[in-house]
């Protein structure tokens, strides 16, 4: 199990639904509310109150107040949450340590490759993974992605 701290500013969001295929997630609020769309139910927490979302469910979250939201969530198993988290920081301060509202597409497309096992958007089931793979492994054959190449591995050498 992983057990991390979220912070949302006011109007903060995961930037998209998305299913975690083999973990559970396990989110209580601290302080402020939060909303979720859980399998196409939304609902509104406030501080105490806790969501579970099963294996493969898909969910969205976002703050859903005028305050920075604090919830615990844990995650279960642990697979590589923490490094996806870690990551997934990274990429959201950009290429030059300026906040981003989504990484570039590449990045995204090699972050949701690397971590498929962890996480998958909804829209990328089925055929449409296949096609991101393709372009994943294209992209890699001519250099494309250096930038999270170089996030992954700092010594420029890739993964």
């Amino acid at each position: 199990m992983l057990a991390w701290e979220l912070r949302l500013a006011p109007g903060g969001r995961v930037p998209s639904g998305h299913v975690h295929p083999a973990q559970e997630e396990r989110f209580t609020v601290v302080e402020g509310r939060m909303r979720f769309r859980v399998d196409g139910h939304s609902l509104v927490v406030g501080p105490g109150q806790t969501v579970t979302v099963a294996p493969g469910v898909r969910h969205h979250f976002a703050n859903a107040g005028p305050t920075e939201v604090f919830v615990l969530v844990e995650t279960r198993p642990a697979m590589r949450m923490e490094e996806l988290l870690e990551v997934a920081a990274e990429l959201a301060r950009g290429r030059h340590g300026r906040a981003r509202r989504l990484p570039g597409l590449i990045d995204l497309l090699l972050f949701m490759d690397e971590f498929r096992s962890e996480v998958r958007a909804p829209y990328f089931a089925g055929a449409v993974g296949s096609v991101v793979r393709a372009i994943v492994r294209v992209a890699g054959l001519f250099g494309v992605g250096a930038h999270y190449r170089r996030l992954r591995d700092p010594r420029g050498m890739g993964r």
